[in-house]
C-alpha cells in the first residue's frame, strides 16, 4: 500500500491502497486499533466487490482503491495502518441479507417432477428480474426488494417441496466465489444481465 498528499486535514488527504493490510478482527488488529484513530471508508454490496474504486472516508479523507483483479473487500478489512499517528482506515459494507432457496426435497421425487418445480421457480425468478446463484441444491438470491415482498413472491406460486429462508449476506459471502459474489452482491443494487459464471463451485 502506497499513500500520497496525506495531511492533518483530513479534507485535503488522498490515500493510495493497491492491498489489504489486515482484518481489524484478526491476528493483532483488535489491541491496535483499541487506542488508535479509526476512520471508516463505508461501502454499498456492489462497491465491495470492485478492485477499483474511489471514495471519501467519514473523515473526508479520498481513497483511491486499485486492488489486484478479482478481490473481494470485506467488513472489517484494514486499508491503512499509520504506525506513527496510531491512526487506520477500516472497510464498513452493508451487505443486505441473501434469500436462500432449499431444493434438497427435490432430489427424493421423481426426474419429471423435480424438473418441473425448477423450471417454474427459475421462471418465477426470472420474471421478477431476479440474479441467482446456484451452488448445490441451494439457490441464493439477493435482496432486491422488500423482504416481505421476496417472501410473498415465494409463497403466491407455493411450490411444493422448496423451503426458503432470509439469512444475513455477511454469513454468505464467505462460501461464494469472487464471480459468484460479484453476481449476487453487485446485481442486488440493480437489474442488470451479467455473464454467467464459468464454474459452479461448491458450498464447504
Amino acid at each position: 500500500m502506497t499513500t500520497r498528499d496525506v495531511s492533518a486535514d483530513a479534507g485535503e488527504a488522498l490515500v493510495r491502497v493497491d492491498a489489504i493490510v489486515g482484518r481489524a478482527s484478526e491476528d493483532g488488529w483488535p489491541g491496535q486499533l483499541t487506542d488508535a484513530r479509526v476512520d471508516v471508508l463505508r461501502l454499498d454490496q456492489a462497491e465491495a466487490q470492485k478492485s477499483r474504486l474511489r471514495k471519501t472516508t467519514d473523515a473526508g479523507v479520498e481513497v483511491a482503491i486499485s486492488l489486484d483483479r478479482g478481490t473481494q473487500l470485506c467488513d472489517g478489512d484494514i486499508l491503512l495502518w499509520d504506525e506513527t499517528r496510531r491512526a487506520a482506515i477500516v472497510t464498513r459494507v452493508d451487505l443486505k441479507d441473501v434469500l436462500i432457496i432449499d431444493l434438497g426435497a427435490l432430489l427424493d421425487r421423481p426426474p419429471a417432477e423435480s424438473i418441473a418445480t425448477c423450471f417454474e421457480l427459475g421462471h418465477a425468478l426470472g420474471n421478477q428480474h431476479w440474479a441467482a446463484v446456484v451452488k448445490g441444491t441451494r439457490v441464493f438470491v439477493p435482496l432486491t426488494v422488500a423482504r416481505a415482498v421476496m417472501a410473498s413472491v415465494m409463497k403466491t406460486h407455493s411450490f411444493d417441496g422448496i423451503g426458503y429462508e432470509f439469512v444475513p449476506g455477511a454469513d454468505v459471502i464467505a462460501h461464494l466465489a469472487p464471480h459468484e459474489a460479484r453476481r449476487l452482491f453487485g446485481a442486488a443494487e440493480g437489474h442488470r444481465h451479467l455473464p454467467v459464471p464459468e464454474s459452479p463451485g461448491a458450498v464447504p
